[in-house]
């Protein structure tokens, strides 16, 4: 028994030793390997410190150049839903409009930016303008796919491109400022709204953003030109549109801001996919072919109406006193043939103020246009203004028709607007002496305007 016990001793050393042996034998061949390699190791370690040393930080790297795009095959197609137009009631809104609250604005359009390029021709327009007892100016900072500010959002989706000052200034800034110390309000402009040129780098770089008609086509003809639209039922059309507007609202000290007649879709649009899909999801029924089918139209509508709720939402988060403001086309133009239901927004409390386009030498249709139930209506609660046309390079317009239309306009307790600072009295068959005057005549006396 002690023999057996002593044999198996001996046994589980030997194989022990042999373990150990080849242990032994590993740790050599491993320490030979670590020898020759270590100057290959340390080369390669030391070369990763130096690329790492030289990479940009995080906040250096440039920003994606595209958004990534949500899948159109999803069951549940992501979509915003801030409320239901027709299950919320309208709030009994109280007046709010007093006297000095009287709008008396003028666009300035792209056309305007060599005169406000430089510091000194800013201060001139403004001093200008104050001198006539204006009180509001509306400068563009959104037109034909570009920015007119430095804005991150237009670089992230692919818009290399904005103005700059004389001497490399933001000219926004510049404006705003010169603005502000003479007492008037500065509401930034976004004029094309939905609307990109064709070959804009943005209608370019994303394709899958624009809609089309029902014929595939993608472009309609508008007074900028052949344009495309951008999907306004998009999520990421929403976005980019959404984090545009609030970086002028973050940055400037702005008092509001402006949408126009573009913050629309032309009705024969909406047949692209994305819209298609979400139409069939939600009422079981694909698009009707004819683009003036009453529900086609509301749901539209309704769904632009639903976003501007969510803007609203999203400015006055930031700004509770900014002028949510829309200068539409009179309201049957606007809701019938480019989905635009700028009353409901009125009645939502989505607008704070309301400057309707009504362009043309036609006193008496004029009139009627301003005579308007839904005209009456929105004075009764917001700031409500006339933009009229004072004249462009090619079409002066005279001073005589200005005032007959102004003085129509101010009879009805509505204020004005005027399209553009250049054609105030640059582009007229009268005098800039006489002009002024007649400007002057209009406004009096000095109206200052309070943010709400």
């Amino acid at each position: 028994m002690t023999d057996q016990f002593h044999n198996r001793i001996l046994q589980k050393r030997a194989r022990l030793a042999n373990s150990q042996g080849k242990l032994n034998g590993r740790k050599f061949l491993f320490k030979r390997l670590l020898k020759r390699c270590l100057p290959l190791v340390f080369a390669i370690s030391f070369s990763t410190v130096l690329l790492l040393d030289n990479l940009p930080s995080a906040a250096q790297f440039p920003p994606p150049a595209t958004i990534i795009q949500p899948e159109i095959s999803l069951p549940k197609i992501p979509q915003p839903q801030i409320f239901q137009p027709e299950k919320i009631q309208p709030q009994i809104l109280q007046p709010r409009q007093l006297p000095r609250q009287e709008i008396r604005g003028v666009w300035i359009s792209t056309n305007d930016y060599n005169v406000i390029r430089s510091r000194a021709g800013a201060r001139d327009a403004v001093t200008q303008l104050r001198r006539l007892n204006f009180n509001t100016i509306y400068p563009v900072v959104w037109n034909s796919g570009y920015t007119k500010f430095p804005s991150y959002t237009a670089k992230r989706a692919g818009i290399p491109f904005f103005f700059k000052g004389t001497d490399g200034q933001d000219i926004l800034a510049d404006l705003i400022s010169q603005s502000h110390r003479q007492g008037l309000l500065v509401l930034p402009w976004f004029e094309f709204g939905f609307m990109v040129p064709e070959t804009s780098e943005l209608a370019l770089n994303h394709p899958q953003w624009l809609t089309q008609k029902r014929d595939g086509s993608r472009t309609s003809n508008s007074a900028a030109g052949e344009v495309a639209w951008l999907n306004p039922f998009h999520p990421q059309v929403q976005q980019v549109i959404q984090y545009m507007v609030l970086e002028v609202v973050n940055k400037y000290d702005v008092d509001g801001i402006q949408f126009d007649d573009h913050m629309s879709l032309p009705r024969d649009f909406g047949y692209d996919k994305y819209t298609v899909a979400l139409y069939t999801q939600e009422t079981e029924n694909p698009p009707p072919a004819n683009s003036a089918d009453e529900a086609w139209v509301k749901w539209r509508a309704d769904k632009i109406t639903m976003f501007m709720a969510q803007l609203n939402q999203a400015v006055k988060a930031r700004k509770p006193y900014a002028i949510f403001s829309v200068s539409p086309n009179y309201y049957n133009h606007a809701y019938k043939l480019q989905l635009q239901d700028w009353l409901n927004w009125v009645r939502l409390s989505i607008v704070d103020e309301l400057v309707m386009q009504v362009y043309g030498d036609d006193l008496a249709r004029f009139t009627r246009k301003i005579n308007r139930p839904e005209i009456i209506e929105t004075k009764k609660y917001i700031p409500t203004g006339i933009g009229i046309m004072a004249g462009l390079r090619n079409r002066p317009v005279s001073i005589r028709q200005i005032k007959s239309q102004v003085r129509a306009a101010q009879k009805r307790g509505l204020g004005v607007t005027f399209f553009y600072y250049e054609s105030l009295w640059n582009y007229a068959q009268e005098s800039v002496e006489l002009r002024q005057a007649g400007f002057k005549s209009l406004f009096p006396r000095f109206a200052r305007r309070s943010r709400i």
